[in-house]
């Protein structure tokens, strides 16, 4: 039976008091945490010697209980240490002096999901997508150092952040904590989060190896793609995010990956991440993610985390028992501990002891941050007649629905945050997977506040939304209508459909009848369909946008701050135009859950089978996927709008072995704003006949200008993006040739288009 479903029925959620969050990064706005200099900056040895050393002293007893880690929720009298209710806890060795390591769930600040701590608060960031939709990684690290502070200044040396799963369904429950569906920006802005976090002398994980890419069954589902596929898309992410954040851990998923459960997966723990790329870090299990103890010890995975929420203490008894047995060798026992400690010696983690007590936090600075975030993230879609920003004719505005009067919304799971300020909303579940640790929760963040105080020359009213035709009249009677739209997502489920809940569909549709100047702003954990969408002239996607996300949006409506933010992931015009319309198996758990619900008695025997979901896109994640169809979503991946207007001009493109564009960015309106050129790439159909590959993203940049300001700018494609992975290399291959370069506003503008000729190359996995 599941791990995950068994613990629903226990009332205890495997799947959810497991930890599993995102990341994000450093800004220059919070100060490094003071510390000594770690063993890489230091006349020492290097950090992997160094820690064999330590492990040559150790006793098998001490390695094996380095080897597996316990969930404080759950492990009461099974330490001298103090337990922080967290989520993990991985007591150290005195004599040789290894550090306790204290592990939280994270991303989007140091989380207290269902208020573990009581009191306990903590700055929260907007969701990822919001961050990866600034296409900026300098916005990622800012969010990545301040969280890693303020996770030290708690007593925390591991955060359970960087989550790079590519998005491949736009239903899927965690997209909202992920960095879209390009593993270019997704890796890059995750490698910067990383090493955010990892200023601080901390650790982070890059997290879930791999395609954990949907949260209905997500403890039992097998995902099936190709190799090739596989390497170009959702490992190409991983591999960026580790060359440029150098996690200390990596963490392996729930799910199955062609036939292996993740945590036993010889091929991506071993073969790919520790040979191919070098990891020198260690693998830690998801909460609940382990099976075994010789497979997965020889498969590649160094340590069992939370194991109270496995079936067994795998890595404990068990796993001292392989070793004497042989089934297990002493060295593979040996190289799991250095791993371990490796990655605590180069993040700086093992010399950088964590305060005794815990410190104070410059929570005024730290909002800074969330808001700087929020801001350069939030997408204005669509702005007919430059309805935005709000005109300050306008004395009479009125905010409907989304429960705008009192705060924004946030996403639920163990990357949720209690926010300073408390909670203003937040509803316990009573059905479904994420119940026992999940809450329907806001922040206490007003937009009404927000825009009241940023027009003071306006009447600002709110209507709460629930009466349709009481929204309409208050619109008719007002200057101007802006609607709050929400859709609630969270770890552990995934939504049943991209329509908005709530009737809101037809609450927008009738504001939009009633008053022709309206806004729609959307809190929504991805993609959402928009049956209104020719009725409405302005739609911002705000995403969940964290503690001050009030005061964003109220920034960006009033013009105070141009939007720039650009879409990390495909809008589809229909749910029909993804590769699956809906989530796969959530007919096979609805069932399960029936059966259940039917049979209290014997409800832990009743189990969600594995079954498989073949992704028959491969490669052509997100965007590709359109393109190679030949459809035409309603937003397009790198779509977004702003308060000014720029040009491309002068394009040069390179040949030779190294793509790269040189062109001129001017800004063309009338007022400052950023913008984020982009270049897409893919190699030319033979002959120029025949089906074109689907281009890929393989450059950005972000950049301010003042109006009439001009800057030239040169981007260089990343050139595994370029290539294609060869198995039989095995490595990646840049055929050579001619090769189309876009130079684009999105992933499907093609105004500028460029050739140029590569010489051959191929480069190592």
């Amino acid at each position: 039976m599941s791990t995950g479903y068994r613990a629903l029925m226990l009332g205890v959620s495997l799947m959810g008091i497991a930890a599993m969050v995102e990341a994000r990064e450093t800004p220059a706005k919070v100060a490094p945490s003071k510390a000594p200099a770690t063993a890489a900056q230091d006349a020492g040895p290097d950090p992997r010697r160094r820690a064999e050393a330590i492990v040559a002293r150790m006793t098998i007893d001490e390695k094996i209980k380095l080897a597996h880690g316990l969930f404080p929720p759950m492990a009461a009298g099974k330490t001298r240490d103090t337990l922080i209710p967290s989520a993990g806890h991985i007591d150290g060795i005195a004599r040789l002096g290894v550090p306790l390591v204290r592990e939280s769930d994270a991303s989007l600040g140091v989380a207290n999901q269902v208020e573990q701590r009581k009191g306990d608060v903590a700055t929260a960031l907007p969701s990822g997508l919001a961050t990866a939709a600034s296409f900026d990684p300098e916005i990622a690290r800012a969010g990545g150092a301040m969280i890693g502070a303020e996770a030290r200044a708690k007593r925390f040396n591991v955060l359970l952040a960087g989550g790079v799963n590519l998005t491949r369904d736009p239903w899927n429950g965690r997209n909202f904590e992920y960095l879209g569906e390009d593993p270019l920006l997704a890796g890059s802005m995750a490698g910067a989060h990383i090493a955010g976090v990892q200023s601080n002398h901390i650790v982070s994980t890059v997290k879930h190896l791999a395609l954990n890419a949907q949260e209905t069954g997500r403890m039992v589902v097998d995902a099936r793609i190709g190799e090739a596929d596989l390497r170009m898309s959702d490992l190409l992410a991983f591999q960026i995010a580790i060359e440029r954040g150098k996690p200390g851990s990596v963490m392996c998923a729930y799910n199955k990956v062609n036939g292996d459960w993740a945590c036993e997966n010889k091929h991506l723990m071993t073969d790919v991440l520790k040979r191919d790329w070098g990891y020198r870090g260690w693998v830690m299990s998801d909460w609940g993610a382990v099976h075994s103890t010789a497979k997965a010890a020889n498969a590649g995975l160094d340590q069992q985390s939370g194991q109270e929420l496995d079936k067994a203490i795998y890595f404990g008894a068990p796993l001292k028992a392989a070793v004497a047995d042989g089934s297990v060798s002493r060295a593979r026992l040996d190289d799991m501990i250095v791993r371990y400690l490796t990655g605590l010696i180069e993040t700086g983690a093992y010399d950088t002891p964590m305060p005794a007590a815990e410190a104070p936090i410059p929570y005024a600075r730290h909002a800074t941050v969330a808001q700087d975030a929020a801001e350069v993230g939030i997408v204005l879609l669509k702005n007919d007649r430059d309805m935005l920003p709000i005109a300050r004719t306008a004395k009479r505005i009125v905010l409907i629905g989304g429960r705008a009067d009192v705060g924004v919304l946030s996403g639920g799971g163990s990357s949720q945050v209690r926010s300073v300020g408390g909670a203003p909303i937040e509803i316990p579940l009573t059905s479904g997977a994420a119940m026992s640790f999940a809450r329907y929760t806001y922040h206490a963040s007003s937009p009404l506040k927000a825009i009241t105080a940023a027009m003071p020359g306006a009447v600002v009213t709110f209507v709460d939304g629930k009466d349709t035709d009481a929204a309409a009249r208050a619109a008719r009677d007002a200057d101007m209508a802006i609607v709050f739209a929400t859709q609630w997502t969270t770890e552990a489920q995934d939504v049943p459909t991209l329509s908005l809940p709530d009737n809101q569909d037809a609450l927008i549709a009738a504001v939009a009848k009633a008053q022709p100047r309206t806004v729609a702003v959307l809190e929504t954990g991805g993609p959402v369909l928009m049956p209104w969408i020719d009725a409405v002239p302005a739609v911002l996607q705000a995403w969940y946008p964290g503690q001050r996300g009030g005061e964003a949006i109220a920034n960006i409506l009033t013009g105070r701050v141009s939007p720039s933010g650009r879409l990390p992931i495909t809008f589809p015009a229909t749910a029909t135009q993804a590769p699956r319309p809906a989530p796969v198996g959530l007919d096979r758990l609805t069932s399960v859950e029936a059966q259940a619900a039917a049979n209290p008695a014997n409800a832990a025997a009743i189990q969600l089978e594995s079954f498989p979901v073949d992704y028959v896109e491969g490669a052509d994640v997100g965007y590709r996927w359109y393109e190679k169809q030949r459809q035409r979503p309603l937003f397009a991946f790198g779509h977004g709008l702003s308060f000014t207007s720029f040009a491309y001009r002068n394009p040069v493109v390179t040949d030779g072995r190294r793509l790269s564009v040189t062109f001129d960015v001017v800004n063309t309106g009338r007022r400052a704003g950023a913008d984020v050129p982009q270049i897409y790439v893919a190699q030319a159909a033979a002959d120029g006949a025949g089906t074109a590959t689907p281009m890929r993203l393989a450059g950005f940049t972000r950049l301010t200008l003042k109006p009439g300001e001009s800057r030239r700018v040169t981007l260089t494609a990343e050139p595994r993006v370029v290539a294609q992975y060869d198995t039989a290399l095995p490595g990646w291959r840049i055929a050579g040739g001619r090769y189309r370069v876009a130079l684009a506003h999105d992933a499907a503008d093609r105004s500028q288009l460029l050739t140029t000729t590569l010489e051959p190359m191929t480069m190592k996995p």
